[in-house]
């Protein structure tokens, strides 16, 4: 391979399949490094290895490692998609919480705690 084919973005196409194993993965699921706790999200890629976004883990090749501590491919786990969290069949009942994603629903945990802290600190502002 000359220096013009490695500067360039891999696509999906250009990528072979690794493992030979059945792994009942779908294209959007996350991978995390057990290292280092990076999580590769096909839908941003890897601009770091020139891996274009759309680009599922089980189309990496297997010299694929991570861009933040160089571990092997193997060393990373499925942690499923970036879609609501929780059981299908509960996200119609609550308020609306069930239909929040992980990242939505730790902004509302943490704001309330935010919001309840500041509270309290006013309270020392009465005389």
């Amino acid at each position: 391979m000359n220096d013009g084919e490695q500067d360039r973005l891999s696509s999906p196409e250009d990528l072979e399949t690794t493992t030979d194993q059945k792994v009942e993965n779908t294209d959007d699921d996350r991978f995390e490094c057990r290292a280092c706790g990076y999580t590769y999200d096909p839908n941003r890629g890897d601009p770091k290895n020139k891996v274009i976004a759309g680009t599922p883990f089980s189309v990496l090749p297997a010299a694929w490692t991570c861009p933040v501590c160089t571990a092997k491919k193997a060393a990373f786990t499925n942690i499923g998609t970036n879609a609501v969290s929780g059981f299908k069949e509960n996200q119609g009942y609550g308020f609306g919480v069930n239909t929040m994603t992980q990242e939505q629903k730790s902004l509302l945990i943490y704001g309330g705690l935010g919001v309840g802290i500041l509270l309290l600190l006013s309270l020392y502002t009465l005389n």
